[in-house]
């Protein structure tokens, strides 16, 4: 099973947890390759500050990323392989903040 689809039936598990369904959880270890992130936030076709508050880190996170003094890890380079593979899944599966 690929990086993507494996991330995917976990978005599913929770959002069938987040309906009440607790059944067939299990846990998924994914390996995630090094991320690309100006790559990645260019497919988004979103600025540094406005790409970084979609994914909910700080701007300064994107551009030391992006620069390369640090690296993403654990559920940030997760969603990073996501936004990869679907530069629309934010928009698309989560609901935006209303404030």
């Amino acid at each position: 099973m690929s990086a993507f689809n494996t991330i995917m039936q976990g978005l599913e598990e929770a959002e069938a947890y987040v309906r009440g369904d607790s059944s067939g959880y299990g846990v998924h270890e994914v390996e995630v390759d090094e991320p690309d992130v100006r790559a990645i936030r260019a497919s988004t076709g979103l600025s540094q500050n406005m790409f970084a508050r979609s994914i909910g880190v700080a701007p300064s996170t994107i551009k030391n990323w992006e620069q390369g003094r640090r690296r993403p890890h654990g559920p940030a380079r997760v969603l990073l392989a996501l936004v990869e593979a679907d530069p629309r899944i934010i928009q698309t599966r989560l609901v935006p903040a209303t404030h």
